[in-house]
């Protein structure tokens, strides 16, 4: 879910106080069956289309980039569907937005639903339900997601760069940028097993691999064969920013694979590999690798979690945009 190059810029514990008061106040306008009778089928629309998308293009990555897209909107003014907006100096415009995929899902899911009910399904439950399917789809575990978010209609490219952990962070810093957002460590190591599916520009980690401070320029933390191996992949000064599968073992699989990379030292991410240096981090790593049946639904619940941050509603400016690309 992390990826490109920027500075991170870190909110106040008064500030992590309040998200959290607001987030568990918002989580309560959340239900599950919201569209029963506003809109019937809304999720099985979504779904529809979600799964077109992957599996009729052949390209399963778009899955792990609405993973991705979910968790990206939700951690900037919460989960409103503000990352969908275009425009100038819109989220989508931020360094670690530009690699972002699966725009063109949302817009036909919506597309279908303004045919069926128009002006009733939200551009920000949109993106939790086409989340969900992409994890069932690439072998998770299907979970019910409550609805009846609204969207925003204000988006910030400066507000990306502050709440979005970046690629390079350590667990420390990581663990502070989820904090803000009311989420735990636990939370925030579960919800890093969604590396085990998609794929990193090369500048999101090349600094492991050509500019560290080692005799070598290699980051002593990550195997040698594997730095061998990305070395190939991502040749320095090579030119363009190629990119690389984030597991090279099941790399369109929903799984656990990612946390037996961890402790391989074969992942690509500073923020990934310096888990290992938190104890309670660690452990969680080490008990989700040998979990293959119970992690799917830790994911899930961290997941849900995630979707209730910072949740507008009518009161506080949210509304149901007609289309996912403008504040109308």
């Amino acid at each position: 879910m992390r990826r490109a190059n920027y500075k991170p810029i870190f909110a106040s514990f008064l500030l992590s106080v309040v998200t959290i008061q607001c987030m568990l106040q918002s989580s309560a306008s959340l239900s599950v069956g919201y569209y029963k009778s506003k809109c019937p089928n809304a999720e099985g629309i979504v779904a529809d289309a979600v799964r077109s998308a992957i599996t009729g293009s052949g390209d399963r990555g778009i899955g792990a980039g609405l993973i991705r897209l979910h968790f990206h909107d939700c951690f900037v003014r919460g989960c409103d569907a503000s990352v969908l907006l275009d425009g100038p100096n819109t989220e989508k415009t931020a360094p670690p937005n530009l690699s972002l995929r699966g725009f063109e899902v949302i817009d036909t899911a919506k597309s279908q639903l303004e045919s069926a009910c128009p002006g009733k399904v939200s551009c920000a439950d949109i993106l939790a339900f086409a989340a969900r399917d992409s994890v069932v789809l690439l072998g998770g575990v299907n979970y019910t997601v409550p609805s009846g978010r609204l969207d925003g209609s204000t988006s910030s490219s400066s507000e990306a760069m502050q709440f979005l952990p970046p690629p390079f962070g350590d667990v420390s810093q990581i663990q502070s940028m989820f904090a803000v957002k009311g989420l735990t460590l636990d939370d925030m190591v579960i919800l890093s097993g969604a590396h085990a599916v998609g794929r990193s520009h090369c500048s999101s980690f090349s600094n492991r691999l050509y500019s560290w401070n080692s005799p070598d320029g290699v980051d002593p933390s990550m195997d040698k064969n594997f730095a061998a191996y990305l070395k190939t992949k991502c040749p320095e000064n090579g030119g363009g920013d190629p990119v690389v599968d984030m597991n090279v073992v099941t790399p369109n699989k929903f799984n656990t694979r990612y946390y037996k990379l961890v402790k391989a030292h074969k992942v690509l991410f500073t923020s990934d590999q310096t888990l290992l240096n938190n104890a309670q981090a660690a452990a969680l790593v080490n008990q989700s690798s040998n979990q293959p049946y119970t992690w799917p639904r830790s994911f899930n619940k961290a997941m849900l979690k995630m979707g209730a941050i910072e949740i507008l509603t009518s009161a506080n400016g949210g509304r149901i945009r007609k289309n996912c690309r403008v504040a109308n």
